[in-house]
């Protein structure tokens, strides 16, 4: 598994939290294994996106651009990096 993390800092007042529009859109990518949005203390925000492959990640970056560079502008935010990771170990509790 893999996973692109996206760091942004949300305009004054806003979490920059995603629509489900486009929560969906990245869901509905080949490959796409889920999606999490976390807001920090700091007034940044990062949008972790897990996918089945290297294949699968490296096939989504331009769509992917597209949607992170649509939502930035809606929403006012500023891009702060975007990294890629390949996931060593994935474990949830019950």
């Amino acid at each position: 598994m893999f996973a692109r993390v996206s760091t942004y800092r949300p305009a004054p007042g806003s979490t920059g939290e995603p629509s489900e529009e486009t929560v969906q859109q990245v869901l509905g990518l080949p490959g796409c294994r889920g999606i999490y949005y976390l807001l920090g203390k700091e007034n940044t925000s990062l949008a972790l996106t897990l996918w089945d492959d290297e294949d699968a990640l490296a096939s989504s970056r331009p769509v992917v651009d597209r949607i992170r560079a649509e939502t930035t502008a809606e929403q006012h935010m500023e891009i702060l990096g975007v990294d890629e990771f390949e996931v060593l170990t994935h474990q949830l509790s019950d």
